[in-house]
């Protein structure tokens, strides 16, 4: 799973950001406001002036502040509770040659035009408990908060045409590769793979497939999320991903 925690589009206009200032009136810091799991959220924080970490800490309780590692690091020195450390990728399609992978044996890539409820099964089994995006909610959170806006384009963007499943024999989802428009770029919302009822490198495959898809499309580049601590940054390096920003997200 590949959640957008602290990882908007920085093309964001400046006009949409909120500034605090201190005490005298000097600009400490700005950032885009918004709301993720029920609290306020200053996503995309920028610092502009000395002292940010202790305006955080204290104008900003129970709040969601997603911003650079150094800021970051300050107010998880000072309480704060780190909530997700992840890196935005890009790949230029333009500059890869397509892969024209094939599924493995006995599975098919097929259009990502099933039902949320045909995905929810592999989507609860790809984040088990330890893994770095396992989220503690049942399956009826996970289709209401999860796969049902973003199959319907509302956290992210529409679902574009080049986001793709993969099924077995009796034609279940087994994994899937879920690429929404954000602002314009195709972005990467979620990848989810049957740890049990599929085999290993079917994401792998998956994925190039959806990314010869996208640059047939017209795609001019692709972008992803990953959490610091998953080893699938390998598998995305591999694919021709580079890190772009790199954003960490604590509780106040």
């Amino acid at each position: 799973m590949l959640p957008l925690w602290g990882l908007r589009d920085a093309s964001i206009m400046d006009d949409e950001r909120q500034i605090i200032a201190d005490d005298d009136g000097n600009p400490v810091l700005s950032y885009v406001e918004g709301v993720r799991d029920g609290r306020p959220w200053a996503d995309l924080v920028e610092v502009l002036g000395p002292g940010a970490a202790d305006l955080i800490m204290t104008r900003l309780r129970g709040w969601i502040v997603s911003t650079s590692e150094d800021l970051s690091g300050e107010l998880i020195e000072q309480g704060a509770r780190l909530v997700r450390h992840a890196h935005g990728m890009s790949c230029d399609l333009r500059a890869r040659t397509p892969s024209k992978v094939a599924p493995p044996s006995g599975f098919r890539f097929v259009p990502c035009d099933r039902s949320p409820e045909d995905l929810l099964p592999t989507w609860m089994a790809a984040y088990p408990p330890g893994h770095p995006d396992h989220r503690p909610r049942d399956e009826a959170q996970t289709l209401s908060e999860h796969l049902v806006p973003l199959l319907g384009g509302e956290i992210v963007g529409r679902l574009l045409p080049c986001s793709a499943l993969a099924v077995d024999a009796d034609d279940t989802v087994v994994g899937g590769v879920l690429v929404n428009d954000w602002r314009g770029t195709p972005w990467i919302s979620d990848v989810a793979r049957h740890p049990v009822a599929s085999p290993p490198g079917l994401g792998h495959a998956l994925l190039a497939a959806t990314m010869d898809r996208a640059a047939a499309d017209g795609h001019r580049a692709i972008g992803l999320a990953v959490s610091h601590a998953n080893p699938a940054m390998r598998v995305y390096e591999r694919l021709g991903f580079t890190v772009v920003h790199t954003g960490v997200t604590v509780a106040i």
